[in-house]
């Protein structure tokens, strides 16, 4: 089934098209992106079961971009009906004349040509099997109690175990002089987490799952409780690591954490403009081993980054990144593009309405190699597979990476010893890193379970991942 159209957007759209025609009378561009999206969560513990609506990711309401023929200017709003839309006009108006009055001295706005693209109509909707909504709160919180218990039953070490559902519908319309463009996204995401104690240390095991699409993802959720529990035991034998750089191999979920912090934001073309990442001087040179080829992509890969259009309407697309080690370009909002000289790649992302555009990454994954895991695992003679990305952070300036790995298992002479080590902080010089990747094995996985943040604020829904690799990594 594909997801529905808004009521609330498909009532506003006539006064919405009245207003562009209005904008259009008095600037060279104009464009409206309404935005009605709703979030709501489940959650079940061992003490506590909460139900709650809203959050980080619910809004309702409309931003215009003005285009003076040589400014910019955004202006926000949350009401219009065909009575407001003459003091919305002067609210506009207004917004745009103070945005070129608050230039400090000495500072200059870039000028640039109206922008010009062909005539595009796009009307669409995410698939998904079954309506969280239509399910009913009772019937999920049941099921993850269910889970929750089957987490609890596994031993009577563990403090806790937590399971949660969270999903957002996302309806959004944009309309300009050549486009007009809408679209229906729903993404589901669900975890579970296991808590265990030790005298007076603490341990837990957190696993994610997500989908672009509805409830039905709890069928995979059902699979995946009594191994966190067991993680969760295993952890309370584990020892502290030597620091030091070792031969590693990564799961899936660890190499998504060192694409999307090593190379995601690095490559954000709004760090080019400000001349905060060093990937900019590097295009067109080899920056990871030749086995390495990276995409970011809405359009490319069903995930909770996935949509059809950004928030300044350029269409989702599929961009590679790295081709065979070789860095070919970055992704860019159509602000950046602009001032580079570049075409917009689809990357224009809002928190929400309220927010301003910036170039963000969507689904962002290495593909596949040709490598089996087990053989992976047998080529490494004295060495640790990583397990469990914890969370990470990245130096786009200086292409340093630092990451947490929850936790690691020691491989010796090609063969898991059963010893486990954690906490693991991985560190390093990006393409030092990526040069060392030697195989890759023949499957990926992407999970999109996280938020990502333009430094501590701006979030958006994104995945990432990409193929077990093995790679020689520091760690501490």
């Amino acid at each position: 089934m594909k997801v529905p159209d808004s009521p609330f957007l498909t009532a506003k759209k006539p006064v919405l098209e009245a207003l562009l025609r209005k904008l259009l009378d008095r600037y060279p561009f104009a464009s409206i992106l309404a935005q009605d999206a709703s979030q709501k969560s489940c959650a079940v513990s061992r003490r506590l079961t909460n139900v709650s609506m809203g959050g980080r990711f619910s809004a309702r309401g409309f931003v215009v971009k003005v285009f003076d023929g040589e400014h910019w200017s955004e202006h926000s709003f949350s009401h219009i009906s065909e009575e407001t839309v003459p003091e919305l006009l002067e609210q506009i108006s207004a917004t745009a004349a103070m945005s070129k009055a608050v230039l400090p001295d000495g500072i200059r706005e870039r000028v640039y040509a109206a922008p010009k693209s062909e005539k595009l109509t796009f009307h669409g909707g995410t698939d998904y099997e079954v309506d969280p909504d239509e399910v009913g709160d009772g019937q999920i919180v049941a099921r993850l109690t269910a889970l929750r218990d089957r987490g609890l039953a596994v031993s009577d070490k563990l403090l806790d175990c937590q399971a949660n559902l969270v999903w957002q519908k996302n309806h959004k319309l944009y309309l300009a002089p050549d486009r007009e463009l809408e679209q229906n996204v729903l993404w589901t995401t669900g975890a579970v987490l296991t808590v265990a104690a030790k005298g007076q240390e603490i341990k837990m095991s957190r696993k994610s799952f997500s989908a672009l699409g509805g409830a039905e993802l709890m069928d995979r959720m059902d699979a995946g409780v009594e191994d966190v529990a067991r993680v969760t035991l295993e952890l309370l034998d584990s020892q502290p690591l030597t620091p030091g750089e070792y031969e590693c191999v990564c799961t899936p979920e660890v190499t998504g954490m060192i694409v999307h912090e090593a190379f995601g934001h690095g490559v954000e073309m709004d760090m080019f403009v400000k001349k905060r990442a060093l990937a900019e001087k590097y295009v067109g040179e080899y920056v990871a081993s030749p086995l390495v080829t990276m995409h970011d992509g809405a359009a490319a890969v069903p995930e909770t980054g996935s949509y059809f259009f950004d928030d300044e309407g350029t269409m989702a697309q599929d961009t590679v990144i790295i081709e065979k080690g070789v860095l070919r370009r970055g992704i860019s909002d159509y602000l950046s593009a602009m001032t580079l000289g570049t075409a917009p790649t689809g990357n224009g992302r809002r928190e929400s309405y309220r927010r301003k555009a910036y170039t963000r990454m969507t689904n962002t994954w290495f593909e596949a190699g040709s490598d089996k895991v087990e053989d992976m695992i047998a080529s490494v003679k004295d060495g640790l597979l990583l397990c469990e990305p914890s969370s990470g952070m990245e130096d786009p300036k200086n292409w340093g990476i630092q990451c947490m790995v929850s936790y690691a298992r020691e491989i010796k002479d090609g063969r898991l010893t059963g010893r486990i080590f954690s906490p693991i902080v991985l560190t390093g010089y990006v393409p030092d890193l990526l040069k060392s990747i030697t195989m890759m094995s023949d499957g990926l996985e992407l999970g999109g379970g996280g938020m990502c943040g333009k430094g501590y604020k701006e979030w958006v829904k994104v995945s990432d991942g990409g193929p077990w690799i093995k790679a020689r990594i520091r760690l501490g």
